[in-house]
């Protein structure tokens, strides 16, 4: 999820669910995930002439008269597009850190090129938005039909501007989430038997084997999820998100905090954070969260057995959900999982 702790409640929670959200995807073997995935039915239209549609993950057909060109997405996606072939016109979401650089979100995404309509949770600017003259508006989804990063206040005018798809982020393992964005760069246009892609995704298979073999090798680590702000630390619920329920799937072992009304995470005050002992801690690194240089001034944090131990590793919490992408998260947490000590 996007990296401030925006002010409304849902929005908040669903932030620092971030902490629950970051690395994995799917051995072909091992099957998609829970939801209703609908792989190459969710694509049915010709991406290079004649009219174009999608089936998104709200059970909704998005529909154009040829296949989109102008292509307005959530920064995320669109990397996980572009991974694909798939450019896009403009993005919202995080793209920019404060010194001007790409944010981690934005992938390999030249964010020179693209118009930049938002990029903190609540802004969104309908007149940017407007000019380009979109095609399709394409985001995520952690919540049943709550378009990722569209502004409540403004979502009627800007749904009334173009079509929009909908995936889901969250309640689903990896190798579904990973197959929808593949079906939808297809229909767009992408040929998923290129070479690149036919790697990324061999990569992918590859370093789930190994990250299997390594909790299976190594099964008494327990991981714990971790964001960081000033205030409280979350610990999040490992079965919401599709990198760490895929994750669970091969093996690993995964704290269970004692979560809110939103099912993501527990908020827990730095006198507290000790509560759950785990041997290897996945810190969530998106640009707006403390990590863990920041947090010195915090005596609970550094009497953690894993942060003594130094088994603290970053978390891509809002992974990018292209196998380019994910393979390397997963070789990480492998190669993690097989260097952790138990010391919780």
């Amino acid at each position: 999820m996007p990296h401030a702790r925006a002010s409304l409640p849902t929005r908040r929670g669903l932030l620092a669910m971030g902490g629950a959200i970051g690395i994995g995807a799917a051995l072909a073997a091992c099957g998609g995930g829970d939801k209703k995935s609908g792989s190459a039915d969710g694509a049915t239209g010709a991406a290079k002439s004649g009219p174009w549609s999608f089936k998104d993950d709200r059970g909704q057909t998005a529909q154009t008269k040829a296949a989109p060109k102008n292509i307005v997405a959530f920064t995320g996606t669109a990397a996980a597009l572009f991974d694909y072939g798939i450019t896009v016109k403009g993005v919202f979401g995080p793209t920019k850190t404060k010194d001007g650089n790409a944010d981690v979100q934005a992938g390999s995404l030249d964010i020179s090129k693209v118009e930049v309509i938002g990029n903190t949770y609540g802004e969104f600017s309908v007149e940017k938005y407007a000019a380009l003259q979109p095609d399709v508006l394409i985001t995520d989804m952690w919540q049943k039909d709550v378009l990722w990063y569209v502004p409540d206040n403004s979502k009627d005018k800007i749904l009334k501007l173009a079509p929009s798809v909908a995936l889901w982020a969250a309640d689903q393992s990896m190798p579904a989430a990973l197959q929808r964005r593949a079906d939808l760069a297809k229909s767009l246009g992408a040929d998923l038997n290129a070479k690149n892609v036919t790697d990324a995704k061999a990569a992918f298979e590859k370093a789930s084997a190994r990250l299997r073999a390594a909790a299976k090798a190594n099964p008494g680590i327990k991981v714990l999820l971790g964001s960081a702000s000033p205030d409280l630390f979350y610990v999040s619920e490992a079965k919401r998100s599709c990198d760490t329920r895929y994750f669970q799937e091969l093996g690993v072992r995964f704290v269970t905090p004692k979560v809110d009304s939103q099912g993501f995470f527990e908020s827990l005050s730095w006198e507290n954070v000790g509560k759950y002992p785990a041997d290897l801690i996945l810190m969530d690194n998106r640009t707006g969260t403390l990590q863990p240089a920041d947090l010195g001034s915090k005596p609970t944090w550094a009497q953690l057995p894993a942060v003594k131990a130094h088994q603290v590793v970053p978390r891509l919490t809002e992974p990018i959900y292209s196998y380019a992408r994910v393979a390397p998260i997963v070789d990480a947490l492998a190669q993690a999982i097989e260097n952790a000590k138990k010391v919780a």
